[in-house]
Formats: structure tokens, C-alpha cells, sequence
């Protein structure tokens, strides 16, 4: 289910979900903050674990909806995404688009590497002949070949309006702020959103460390659920 307090018409969504890097949930967090967002929405499962964080006495939504006015943008950043909940949460996306007739959806992701390097490389996909011809101008390479998995892959299947897709290598099993700033350059260049990109690595450890202690919070509660039930089981 979603609920939204705001409407704003054909605005470009993006997304952002934990994956390799948490590259999408660390750069959608910064451009919460980066493009000064009020909280218009949130998404929520019924039939998966309630789980939700609390950081400096602040609720945090496990998947809220955020905008701003002068680009008119929708960014949906999830810190958690329940193991088989994707094609639930796309659905969701969906509607969302379908309400507010979005222009476009853009999601972030990772792609995972065996050996990161300090200049990861960026990658993308598009549903769009004119969005295709536009990321490539900007120097980005399309996917030629690759696996993705997650929200996006439920997305770029499911979706009937356009979708771009940025991908960045990143590593595989801890959080990536380098690859997740490579991303958000390559979004300011898509988006024209004249980001400042000199404080934008630091801001991206902060947001690094911020997301990986909610997220460690978040699977502990989750362990702790588990062995409850294990003993109403044992």
C-alpha cells in the first residue's frame, strides 16, 4: 500500500533500494537532503515483517516518498527491502507513477565487481530511444551484458511508461560511497540538478555510515524475530 499527503503531476521518479554497495540507498539519501525534500508519501507491505528504525529520535520509513518542487522530483528510498517483497514493491512504484502520470522513472543501482576500483564504471539502460541517445552523450556506456535483480529488475520488466536505469560497479558486500557519488554525477548530468560536487564524497561517508547502522539494526531485530519463532517451533 501507498498513501500520499501531496500530488505532484508528471514529475521524473527516482528510486534507490539496497543492493550491491547500497549504492542506490546512499545516493538517493544524499539527494534527499542535497535537494532540501519534505516527505510527501510512504510505501508499506502487509503481508511482510514490520519492521521500521528510529536515528536521533526521528521515525524512519523503511520506504518513503519524498519531493522537490524545482525539479519536480519523486525519489522512493528504501533502507530495507524484505526478501521476496520485490515484485510487491514494484507494484507499488507503479501505482505511484500511475497517479502522479510520472514523466519517467530513473533507478540506481549496483552492479557488483570482483575487483573495485577508485574510478568504478557506470553503465546504463533505457526503455527510451531518446533518453538512450541523451545518456549516451553524456559519455555513459549502455549495459551490454549483465544480470539485475531486485526492485529494478521488477520495474524494468512490469513498467509501461519510460524507465532509466543507472548502474555503477561497486563492491559487493559492504557500502560503496565512492561508486554511490560516481552515480550521483552521472544523475546530475541526466537531471541538469547543478549539484556541488565538491562536498559530495564526504557527504556520502556520512550518509555510508548512517545507513549501515540503520541497516544492521534492522537485520538484528529481523535475527531476533527468527529465533523467537524458532523456539515457539523447538
Amino acid at each position: 500500500m501507498y498513501k500520499l499527503s501531496k500530488k505532484p503531476k508528471k514529475p521524473v521518479i527516482l528510486t534507490g533500494f539496497p543492493g550491491f554497495g547500497l549504492v542506490g540507498t546512499i545516493a538517493t539519501e544524499f539527494m534527499i537532503e542535497h535537494l532540501k525534500t519534505e516527505q510527501i508519501g510512504k510505501i508499506w507491505l502487509e503481508d511482510v515483517n514490520a519492521v521500521v528504525a528510529i536515528h536521533n529520535e526521528e521515525l524512519i520509513n523503511p520506504i518513503g516518498i519524498f519531493y522537490n518542487e524545482s525539479h519536480n522530483i519523486v525519489i522512493i528510498h528504501g533502507i530495507s527491502a524484505e526478501k521476496g517483497a520485490d515484485w510487491k514493491i514494484a507494484n507499488e512504484i507503479i501505482k505511484v507513477a500511475d497517479d502522479l502520470n510520472a514523466e519517467e522513472i530513473v533507478s540506481l543501482e549496483g552492479v557488483g565487481t570482483v575487483n573495485p576500483s577508485e574510478n568504478p564504471k557506470l553503465f546504463f539502460y533505457s526503455s527510451s530511444d531518446e533518453k538512450n541517445g541523451k545518456l549516451k552523450g553524456f559519455g555513459l556506456d549502455p549495459m551490454k551484458e549483465g544480470i539485475v535483480m531486485g526492485v529494478t529488475s521488477a520495474l524494468m520488466i512490469k513498467l509501461e511508461r519510460p524507465i532509466s536505469s543507472l548502474f555503477v560497479e561497486s563492491h559487493a558486500d559492504i557500502p560503496d560511497n565512492k561508486a554511490a557519488a560516481e552515480l550521483i554525477g552521472a544523475l546530475d548530468k541526466y537531471l541538469g540538478l547543478d549539484i556541488d560536487m565538491k562536498p559530495l564524497l564526504e557527504s556520502a561517508k556520512i550518509f555510508e555510515s548512517k545507513l549501515k547502522g540503520l541497516m544492521e539494526k534492522s537485520k538484528e531485530a529481523q535475527d531476533q524475530k527468527e529465533k523467537k519463532m524458532m523456539s515457539y517451533v523447538g
